[in-house]
């Protein structure tokens, strides 16, 4: 496997990363929806999200040992990109897909990394509780929060559609959806949490901050 150097001397993956990118978050999502068949969209968008983030996905590739089969220049090598692996992996994914198919690519994740490489329960056991970590973020930085309700929708006696606000300092800083209250507040919670992962300057701006309807 070779990675492009700017002098280009070696084939670039990066196509095949991109469609990578791509049939891994499919055949992901193909595997969770039907093993997890009784659990609600946003338990399934947060198991899926942790399997395919950068992190994991550098991770899974050096217990694979993606890492002796990259070859880098001699620029990639002295670069602190610590994202080279996890490419690696969605390039293979890729070429497996070109290769053989989606059926064999989905093969491939479900028999030979979940049942080799990833506990997909540990994972799911692990799962982040997203709204107690956006307490805990605005209690450390002394932020008043709320969880407001903004809509319910009854379809049924048993089907419900709850959209709840997440409100920091008098600001809304996002909305989701959920079939509950507790799930619209973890959705809500989720999608902050990601806007302060992204954002080094997401405390300084809050003051300021506009939300973006959803």
């Amino acid at each position: 496997m070779t990675r492009s150097s700017p002098s280009g001397h070696f084939l670039s993956n990066e196509r095949l990363e991109f469609l990578g990118d791509a049939v891994l978050n499919s055949v992901v999502t193909d595997i969770l929806f039907t093993r997890y068949d009784r659990q609600r969209e946003g338990f399934l968008t947060n198991t899926r999200s942790k399997l395919v983030k950068r992190d994991f996905l550098n991770q899974l590739a050096l217990e694979m040992g993606l890492d002796k089969l990259v070859v880098k220049s001699r620029h990639i090598a002295n670069s602190s990109n610590s994202n080279i692996y996890g490419n690696a992996f969605e390039a293979l994914i890729g070429a497996i897909y070109l290769d053989q198919g989606y059926k064999q690519c989905k093969r491939f994740v479900e028999k030979r990394l979940f049942k080799t490489f990833i506990d997909l329960d540990k994972v799911v056991i692990d799962e982040k509780n997203y709204k107690s970590k956006i307490i805990e973020y605005c209690q450390k930085y002394h932020l008043k929060y709320e969880f407001v309700l903004l809509e319910e929708e009854v379809f049924s006696a048993n089907s419900h559609l709850f959209r709840t606000g997440l409100v920091i300092n008098g600001k809304k800083i996002c909305e989701a959806s959920g079939a509950s209250k507790k799930e619209s507040q973890q959705n809500a919670s989720y999608k902050a949490f990601c806007m302060i992962q992204e954002n080094p300057n997401f405390l300084k701006g809050i003051e300021t901050f506009t939300v973006v309807e959803q």
